[in-house]
């Protein structure tokens, strides 16, 4: 797939278990609804995923099943970061031979390199496999913000075609788009800066929200392609409180919880994580009441 099919609305997969084990049958109702509402793209094995307390062969496993439920009806992005270059490598790899479309390495967390790590680090994964690469920015979850200057340095690199940029700040944004090469990707890694990010440059987002509602962030994202901003804004104002619901608590406490009240999957996570419940939990439930998601 060329990279530059590679924007819009992107879902940050969801991991459904059950007894401990990944409840294939709810996954892959996950995913034929977001292929069926219109999404353009999924990633499996991010953050969303819970990718940190996934075993490897549940990590390959589920790369290779959204490829195969997928079917080229969207593009796969799959998740292959770890704070262990070496290892980031091998899941790669896999997801090179699985047939992914791109891949997705979150920046070295608990290590924090310098700049000039974070640089070898992804040129390192970029000269072992190829396949289109984008690096992920949270320095909220992993403690090293990868500045501009080193994005651009990373642009030009061939196969690292964009950035998840997920600092919540416009302002790096920009300067990121400003300095790149031309026709580098920069997706928005957040729900509540989607929208102006993409008035700014960037191609899309790599959502949470729309594991929860689709269409609707379909909806925004075709009405600012359309040049109907007063449309667009209009979902991304009808959408915010759901977007702050799902940051309540880590993600992705608060959308697994969302997901198991709307009846779709088990409301387990794996542990360090655990359960949503209390006032936090009816926040949570209100939101959904309010959009329309849920009785009340």
């Amino acid at each position: 797939m060329s990279p530059k099919r590679i924007g819009g609305i992107i879902t940050a997969l969801m991991t459904p278990f059950k007894g401990n084990n990944v409840d294939r049958k709810s996954y892959r109702s996950l995913v034929e609804r977001q292929i069926e509402a219109g999404v353009h793209g999924l990633v499996p094995c991010g953050t969303t995923g819970e990718s940190a307390t996934l075993g490897f062969d549940e990590h390959e496993m589920l790369i290779d099943y959204t490829v195969e439920i997928a079917d080229r009806r969207c593009f796969v992005i799959a998740g292959t970061g770890s704070n262990n270059t070496r290892e980031a490598i091998k899941l790669t790899a896999h997801a090179k031979k699985a047939g992914a479309d791109a891949a997705l390495a979150i920046t070295p967390y608990y290590n924090k390199p310098t700049q000039s790590g974070l640089y070898e680090h992804f040129k390192a994964i970029a000269e072992a496999v190829d396949i289109s690469l984008i690096p992920y920015n949270v320095p909220g979850r992993t403690g090293v913000n990868m500045l501009p200057e080193t994005v651009a340095r990373l642009s030009e690199i061939k196969n690292i075609v964009g950035i998840k940029e997920a600092t919540g700040s416009l302002q790096q944004m920009t300067e990121t788009i400003k300095l790149c090469k031309k026709g580098f990707i920069v997706l928005s890694g957040d729900d509540f800066t989607a929208l102006p990010s993409m008035a700014v440059g960037a191609k899309g987002v790599i959502s949470v929200t729309s594991n929860i509602v689709p269409e609707q962030m379909v909806e925004m994202f075709l009405a600012y392609e359309a040049g109907s901003m007063d449309r667009a804004n209009a979902v991304n104002y009808r959408l915010w409180d759901l977007h702050t619901a799902m940051f309540i608590e880590s993600n992705p406490i608060p959308v697994k919880a969302a997901a198991h009240l709307m009846g779709w999957i088990s409301d387990e996570i794996r542990l360090p994580l655990t359960k949503m419940t209390g006032s936090n939990l009816t926040r949570l439930k209100t939101v959904m009441v309010r959009q329309g998601l849920i009785d009340g």
